[in-house]
């Protein structure tokens, strides 16, 4: 597997120790595929405190992709290629598409593929 990227379901899921997606992470962390992370993915999930232990635990695992003002560039036009508003998806599918990722984990399966569509990769959606 070449790479997989998580999108806030994915993380509200770890948050709430979801055992399918905790079974998922752990398989890719055997695999040797860190999970990629937009920033601002974390930052729609991340509310702080001793209660979120688990999303903590899971972030530690993975690799968190700062949003740099290129990666915004790039997040905007994709954005209006795909007429779709809400920069994390975008930057979810931008981040997969720029690293030939294999697998999205969403909650979300109609906007991200709204998103993928516009692009010219193939990218399994898993729903969490």
């Amino acid at each position: 597997m070449a790479g997989v990227t998580y999108d806030t379901g994915a993380l509200i899921a770890g948050d709430r120790n979801d055992r399918r997606m905790w079974a998922l992470h752990i398989g890719f962390i055997a695999e040797e595929v860190v999970p990629s992370v937009p920033a601002p993915v974390v930052a729609e999930a991340w509310r702080g405190g001793p209660r979120q232990a688990s999303l903590a635990r899971m972030l530690a695992g993975c690799e968190v992709e700062a949003m740099t003002s290129d990666l915004a560039r790039r997040v905007g036009e994709l954005a209006g290629r795909a007429n779709h508003e809400d920069v994390v998806d975008v930057a979810v599918v931008e981040g997969a598409v720029r690293r030939d990722d294999d697998v999205v984990l969403t909650s979300n399966e109609t906007h991200i593929r709204q998103v993928i569509e516009a692009t010219s990769k193939r990218i399994r959606i898993e729903t969490v």
